[in-house]
């Protein structure tokens, strides 16, 4: 990374009025995380002096959310240089490398930002280094006009372009790195003699070449400036953050059986050695340890998973779920603030919720941890070697002390002693012949309507 001392300065005042959302655009979660906390997290590689996020009048929620970094307030809305005009107090007295940045463009890797970082020093050092790019349609962008030896003349926007330069591929994302000592004094003369009387942070580059600076740009693929206007820019960058996401995690020892259908949060952890089968989700707050299987169609949020687990299919792990090393969580098992230890088993069918399943226990399919009577949730212990059989009824607060047996079909209501038996279900009654005598009967009956039918 760079020695040089850098500052940002993000813009996120935009509206995102195409967002049809009461929430503000760049609040709006790709892999379960608002988008312009993915751009702060890429910065914080670079640790700036200062980072700087503009935001409009009412928008406290994004300013709750990229803190402990300050906010600039950029009121009214009056175009791109006008919002970083908003941030001169913050930035008042830094002379280093200054990277302006759009929360809703929050895909930029940080190579990226150091190539440009890196532009900024080389002979002749530019004073504006702008970011390029080549989209596939570039109708709407404005184009980057380059000399013959690759210095960056002019940013021509889209509407006024001539034939010639409509043709021209490279076009202008709007990232820039700028000499901290010169930017305020280039905003300052920008004018808004425009169609929307707008202040163009683009007319920095005809000002600083009028005053003998040179310019400069740096390109990058098309994926890492993908703009987020609409929902269906928000499932493209979604798209492209997933793809990320699975790439690092094969890159870092895991094995997905069909990549395209797993999806992550920016945040999940994987160990080495783990197996994650198809059409599984991880939600926000999720740590697998090394070899842990993860069969198909398992949602797994707010949990950790030690070495060596196996969890699915179709397992549901919510917030709070601590699986321990070696434990089995089966099909259609939901996990809810519970933990089970070492080596226990809930392979069917099965809630348990604000539990403790001890080490080696065994829960039988289709048992319930009955945790909430409408008003408050109570806890159920479940002691270490236990065994627990089919459809039985946990009522909480309860405990099953180690090794105890609880019969199948029980409703447990008081606590069980350490090894012992515990069972609820009614004494067995059999009558002899009664199958057989009440089918007859049925029969009979049902022959008799049918002849009264026809009568």
């Amino acid at each position: 990374m760079t020695k040089q001392k850098t500052a940002a300065i993000v813009l996120a005042a935009g509206l995102g009025t195409r967002m049809k959302s009461a929430r503000p655009k760049v609040l709006h979660r790709l892999a379960g995380r608002p988008m312009v906390l993915h751009l702060m997290d890429t910065l914080a590689r670079f640790a700036p002096e200062r980072t700087v996020v503009v935001v409009g009048q009412g928008m406290e929620a994004v300013a709750e959310a990229v803190a402990p970094h300050p906010c600039a307030i950029q009121e009214p809305r009056l175009g791109t240089a006008h919002a970083v005009l908003a941030a001169r107090a913050a930035m008042e007295g830094f002379a280093g490398d200054v990277l302006i940045l759009y929360g809703d463009t929050p895909l930029i890797k940080p190579e990226t930002l150091e190539a440009m970082l890196a532009a900024r020093h080389l002979d002749p050092q530019p004073a504006v280094v702008v970011l390029g790019f080549r989209p596939p349609d570039p109708t709407d962008y404005g184009r980057l006009i380059v000399s013959a030896d690759g210095a960056l003349q002019a940013i021509v926007e889209a509407k006024e372009a001539t034939a010639a330069e409509r043709a021209i591929g490279l076009c202008n994302s709007g990232v820039m790195a700028i000499d901290g000592a010169r930017l305020f004094g280039w905003l300052d003369r920008i004018g808004n003699a425009n169609a929307k009387g707008e202040y163009y942070l683009t007319d920095i580059v005809a000002l600083a070449r009028a005053d003998g600076a040179a310019c400069a740009f740096v390109e990058a693929p098309p994926e890492e400036l993908l703009g987020i206007n609409s929902r269906a820019d928000l499932a493209a960058a979604e798209a492209v953050v997933q793809e990320r996401l699975r790439a690092r995690a094969m890159a870092e020892g895991a094995t997905l059986i069909d990549p395209a259908s797993v999806f992550f949060s920016a945040d999940t952890r994987l160990g080495r050695d783990v197996t994650v089968g198809p059409n599984v989700v991880f939600g926000p707050g999720v740590a697998v340890g090394d070899g842990v299987e993860i069969h198909a169609f398992s949602h797994i949020e707010g949990a950790t998973i030690a070495a060596g687990a196996r969890v699915g299919p179709f397992a549901r792990l919510r917030p709070g779920a601590r699986i321990a090393e070696d434990a089995h969580i089966g099909n259609f098992v939901e996990i809810k603030n519970a933990s089970v230890e070492a080596g226990a088993k809930v392979n069917h069918l099965t809630y348990i919720g604000d539990a403790r399943i001890g080490a080696k226990a065994n829960i039988g399919a289709g048992t319930i941890t009955c945790n909430y009577d409408g008003f408050f949730k109570d806890h159920t212990d479940i002691g270490a070697g236990a065994f627990i059989g089919s459809n039985t009824a946990l009522v909480a607060p309860v405990k099953v002390g180690d090794g105890a047996t609880v019969g199948a079909g029980s409703v447990i209501t008081r606590d069980v002693p350490a090894d012992a038996l515990a069972v609820t279900r009614a004494e067995l009654t059999t009558i002899e012949g009664w199958a057989r005598r009440f089918r007859a009967r049925r029969a009979a009956e049902k022959q008799a309507r049918q002849k009264s039918k026809k009568g």
